[in-house]
């Protein structure tokens, strides 16, 4: 038995900075991770996937340099050199991460799984085969979460691919078909797309992003159907069986049964928290149906001195999140501090091209919430920025309290749209009401300056 004072379980954007901040002020900490340094987000989702999508956006451009006046040659798509490059991407963010690790006093790097034993005590199972036993007063999980899979007949009968996987082909499907259609799905449909695979996407929901406001879902799966996606709503897959000549589906749309062949199985049907193997009941940890594991806003668990973080508590599956849990906890413990996710913003992006930038809440919540909203919308065909680049794909959306111009919630599908709903998320954090930004003074022509005739919108 080891003694320490505060033990993380899991290296990912909470675990980190948590183990190395609690160890920096003086505990003897022990941070746990069987596998690599750096969670999901390093190893198998951010950063690896929004590089290969760089690579992707290259392939578009090139495609469609010809309206722009560019005429180009044949080109490659290459995708031993992708993965390579993506492949230096992942292992000069986890190298730095674990160097960041190792060189921080009082803290100790443990590889291997961990389990409770009781609410003080984890048993690990060290990546040489032995066993370790740890005791602390204070432990923190964040063990994130993995794929999942759903019951399909045949599946197990093919090697499916996960959007950890997928991240190790070695070669450009054929026809991928993708089992989802959410943001997972989405971009690996567009990226893969892209290299020259033909896509199919079996949708189980009435549209694409089901959690987005309809027409925002509506003016993604046209940019998509662009660049020749299709896209199945209201079907699920029924069965698969593996051929001489591939893979054969059979697949039920909207109670029509219909088979297609295809070379690749993308499973991309949500995930679940990896919370199956750490025996939660030992220490008295309390999950919700799902597996997640239940907290209040102070991010405590049902057990006295034992905290979760990021995606394994459920709720945003964001890395910026992740990082904000940390934030709350170090402020908490460390800096005597009464912070809380209650109320706290929620920005994400999706990153296909353009990129979905999001804050707030949509139209639907703030009308199921019975708000007195106004709603500014615009197409982006009419942003001087958009018409001079060229691409005049996508639309943005605010959501707009009517008594105090507040902003409430925005939508951005454009170019950047991540970088451009930050703006507005600004606002909202100053409680900025729309009436300044329709008014403000932007550079000519950015798309920042767009936001002037958006708002403009509200009172014509």
């Amino acid at each position: 038995m080891k003694k320490y004072d505060a033990i993380v379980i899991g290296s990912g954007q909470a675990g980190t900075p948590l183990s190395k901040k609690l160890a920096e002020s003086g505990l003897k900490t022990a941070l746990i991770e069987k596998r690599w340094v750096g969670g999901t987000c390093v190893n198998d989702g951010c950063s690896p996937t929004k590089t290969m999508i760089a690579s992707a956006k290259v392939a578009w451009t090139i495609e469609n340099s010809r309206e722009l006046g560019i005429i180009t040659g044949d080109y490659k798509v290459d995708i031993k050199a992708i993965l390579k490059r993506k492949n230096d991407v992942v292992h000069l963010m986890r190298d730095n991460s674990e160097k960041g690790i190792l060189k921080t006093k009082n803290l100790d790097l443990i590889y291997g799984n961990a389990s409770f034993k009781d609410k003080n005590t984890i048993t690990v199972l060290l990546n040489d085969g032995t066993d370790q036993e740890l005791s602390a007063d204070k432990i923190f999980i964040n063990t994130g979460d993995k794929p999942s899979i759903p019951d399909i007949k045949g599946l197990s009968e093919i090697e499916y691919l996960t959007s950890t996987s997928i991240l190790e082909l070695m070669e450009i499907p054929d026809h991928l078909l993708i089992i989802g259609g959410g943001y997972i799905g989405l971009e690996f449909g567009q990226m893969y797309r892209r290299f020259g695979s033909n896509i199919t996407m079996v949708v189980h929901s009435e549209r694409l992003l089901s959690k987005e406001d309809k027409d925002i879902s509506i003016e993604m799966e046209k940019i998509l159907s662009l660049e020749k996606i299709d896209i199945l709503i209201k079907s699920k897959v029924i069965s698969i069986k593996k051929t001489a000549k591939g893979i054969k589906v059979e697949i039920d749309t909207d109670g029509k049964i219909s088979t297609i062949s295809c070379s690749h199985i993308l499973i991309a049907a949500g995930r679940i928290p990896n919370t199956d193997v750490l025996n939660l009941e030992a220490a008295g940890i309390k999950t919700d149906k799902k597996g997640h594991i239940e907290v209040n806003e102070r991010l405590e668990t049902s057990t006295e001195g034992i905290f979760a973080l990021g995606d394994v508590k459920g709720g945003p599956a964001f890395t910026n999140i992740a990082f904000d849990d940390y934030r709350i906890i170090r402020k908490n413990l460390l800096e005597k501090g009464k912070f809380t996710t209650s109320g706290r913003l929620v920005p994400y992006c999706v990153f296909t091209d353009p990129q979905l930038g999001r804050i707030g809440m949509t139209e639907t919540e703030a009308l199921e919430k019975g708000l007195d909203i106004i709603v500014a919308t615009m197409q982006n065909s009419s942003v001087a920025r958009a018409i001079e680049t060229g691409d005049e794909r996508g639309m943005m959306k605010a959501v707009v309290d009517a008594k105090t111009g507040k902003i409430l919630g925005a939508a951005v599908l454009a170019e950047e749209g991540g970088e451009f709903v930050t703006i507005l998320q600004m606002a909202m954090m100053g409680g900025i009401p729309y009436q300044e930004i329709k008014d403000a003074v932007f550079a000519h022509p950015t798309y920042a300056e767009s936001l002037n005739n958006l708002f403009m919108t509200l009172d014509s």
